[in-house]
Formats: structure tokens, C-alpha cells, sequence
């Protein structure tokens, strides 16, 4: 299976990320999970627009000015809102609901999302989902 390229030099965009971010969720379809949270770990993944990458040399350096990139704080905080906001039956939805929120920024060209249970099965670390979403 092939991986889109979150960063890619020659069509102007690079990669921004959150790691491992864990979370309380009120997450699942069976009863016991609506009156308890767990534990959710997300990976976010998102190819963005490098503004005026194409026009500038190799050796060239950016503004360095917060206004000019996606912040990963507030792409985080956008996460956790998301998260917070009550209950979701399907890790697919949540990520879904987060892809759909991060690519209302117009710079974000593509966004991955994956959405993992941790305390699902004894037997495993985890349990979950990994989207890919685009602009339209």
C-alpha cells in the first residue's frame, strides 16, 4: 500500500504533526462506555500549504511569524474541543469530526487521522482507526 507524501519539495508542502496525544474520551456503543471515559490516544498528520516555498532559493528562510503557519497548538486544542464535546459511538466518527474540523483551514491540503482505543482488549495496545481526508 502506498502513503500519500505529507511534505513534498516540488508541489510546496510540508508535513505537520502531533504525536501520541492521550486523551480522555466518552467514546463506544455499549452501555458501560457511555458511563465512563477512556483512554484515546491520536496522531495527527497534515500536508500543508509552505507559503512561498516555490519562490523562495534553497538557502531562503521564511518569515518567522506564527501567522504564517498552521499552529499545531491550536490544530491540538481543536482536537481536544472536538474530543470533549460528548459522547461518540465509532472512533470513525471522531476522526472523521477532527479531519473534517482541521481541514477547514484551506492551507491544509490533506489530513490523516488516526483515533485509538487503549484499554480495549488485555491482549493488544490498542484498537482504532486511520483516516485520510483532502480538500475538496
Amino acid at each position: 500500500m502506498e502513503t500519500s507524501r505529507l511534505a513534498d519539495a516540488g508541489r510546496a508542502l510540508r508535513h505537520v504533526f502531533i504525536r501520541d496525544m492521550v486523551l480522555q474520551a466518552s467514546i463506544g456503543v455499549y452501555a458501560a462506555e457511555r458511563e465512563h471515559t477512556q483512554r484515546i490516544r491520536l496522531n495527527l498528520d497534515l500536508s500543508v500549504e509552505d507559503e512561498g516555498a516555490r519562490h523562495l532559493s534553497r538557502q531562503a528562510v521564511g518569515r518567522d511569524d506564527l501567522a504564517r503557519v498552521v499552529d499545531y497548538e491550536a490544530v491540538a486544542n481543536q482536537a481536544r474541543g472536538i474530543v470533549a464535546s460528548g459522547h461518540v459511538q465509532l472512533v470513525e466518527t471522531l476522526a472523521e469530526r477532527i479531519a473534517d474540523s482541521i481541514l477547514q483551514d484551506v492551507r491544509v491540503h490533506m489530513v490523516r487521522v488516526r483515533v485509538e482505543k487503549l484499554d480495549v482488549f488485555a491482549d493488544a495496545a490498542s484498537a482504532g482507526v486511520e483516516i485520510e481526508r483532502r480538500q475538496r
